[in-house]
């Protein structure tokens, strides 16, 4: 019992830990300049999650996400609610499906495939959030005037490529950190899955 109590009390201090470590990383991002959507910026903030998620699972995933991003809003007062709700739902659509893959499939081989997965469901599937969801919001919350046209261009020319980017930019920093630290990963998976 008292064990257990341990166990649960250092696993939110691990959880605690990534998700600062996440919202330090979400402060440092990039537009990509070929792209035409300055507004859209890459950041490494999804790889403290991507941890968590292999240690514990895509809960504990999510949850990081899920604080960085509670954590920005109240760090930096941000008025782009719906920015940061994207975040949110862009991060969760690449650590889910990572989780989910690595704990069936361990190893490199699981973390590629799931790399290579999650990227795809990220793209696609922000490309239709952007398209039904989050264009329409914004420009509600704007006072423009949002076509299909112009919602489709900004998908194609601008939303899609950058998720695959961005997946691409996540898992090139990713794999090699995962190497270094794959024994420290399961160890912890092993120390907490112990009753």
């Amino acid at each position: 019992m008292q064990k257990s109590k341990r166990n649960n009390l250092l696993k939110l201090i691990i959880i605690a830990l990534l998700s600062t470590i996440s919202l330090v990383l979400f402060f440092i991002n990039f537009p990509l300049p070929f792209l035409p959507t300055p507004y859209l910026k890459v950041d490494f903030s999804d790889v403290p999650a991507l941890i968590a998620s292999l240690i514990f699972s895509p809960i504990a995933g999510i949850v990081v996400v899920g604080f960085k991003n509670l954590l920005y809003l109240a760090v930096s007062g941000s008025a782009d609610p719906i920015g940061v709700m994207s975040n949110f739902i862009a991060g969760v659509m690449l650590v889910v499906p990572v989780s989910m893959i690595y704990h069936r499939v361990k190893g490199m081989k699981g973390l590629l495939t799931g790399l290579v997965i999650g990227t795809l469901v990220m793209a696609i599937g922000m490309s239709v959030m952007n398209y039904y969801l989050i264009l329409p919001a914004y420009g509600w919350f704007m006072g423009w005037e949002m076509s299909n046209q112009v919602k489709w261009i900004s998908v194609i020319a601008g939303v899609l490529p950058f998720n695959m980017l961005k997946g691409v930019f996540i898992a090139v920093l990713f794999i090699p950190l995962f190497i270094k630290l794959q024994a420290w990963v399961q160890q912890q998976q092993t120390r907490f899955s112990l009753k």
